[in-house]
């Protein structure tokens, strides 16, 4: 199959505003900016966006539609709460490594943008992943591989937080893969929420 020039071309634009995004924020950002990070003149983005929130749409849409493809992989192959756990945290720190401003638009806008029509599938999403790793947890306790004692929601947070946070420091192709990370959160995270045997 013959490469797209346009397609790329998109995907590399996509990835710079994802870039500066990240780092000024949503609205301190202006199409000029993302114009001269990606030397072109502003007025020739618009050749392939109408606005920087279509921009925003797709960065954030693509990271979720592939974030979901690979939970939803998970949560159906039929595994016990703690290898779920640990498939969870590992395909999210693989979202970290393609994903990491997209990850960090998230964590930054998601509950300014989820008020706006456009963007109302943050919070939907936001809610079936709190809802995955809920109904997890409680499967873990209810099934006496988690300990009896923990409040599954502070549990959650808890985890989500640690993992997520990760964005803000992790840089692709540094010294630990991210399945070794993966590894070293989940050795510190489920010895303190296994039971005992």
């Amino acid at each position: 199959m013959t490469p797209n020039p346009n397609a790329e071309r998109r995907a590399e634009l996509l990835a710079t505003a994802a870039g500066v995004f990240a780092d000024q924020g949503y609205d301190a950002t202006t199409v000029r900016r993302i114009a001269d990070t990606a030397g072109m003149l502003a007025g020739s983005l618009y050749y392939h966006f109408d606005s920087k929130e279509s921009m925003l749409d797709e960065i954030l849409s693509a990271f979720l539609d592939e974030l979901w493809t690979c939970y939803d992989t998970v949560l159906a192959a039929g595994l016990g709460p703690r290898e779920t756990i640990a498939a969870l945290v590992t395909q999210s720190f693989r979202q970290i490594d393609r994903h990491g401003p997209a990850v960090a638009i998230y964590q930054r806008e998601s509950r300014h943008l989820s008020a706006q029509a456009r963007f109302a599938y943050l919070a939907d999403s936001q809610l079936k992943f709190e809802n995955a790793w809920l109904r997890t947890l409680e499967r873990g306790v209810a099934q006496e591989d988690f300990r009896s004692d923990l409040d599954v929601r502070l549990v959650y947070r808890f985890v989500r937080d640690t993992v997520w946070v990760a964005a803000s420091w992790y840089r692709p192709g540094g010294t630990h893969s991210p399945e070794e990370i993966a590894r070293q959160y989940l050795s510190m995270v489920l010895a303190g929420i296994t039971m005992r045997t």
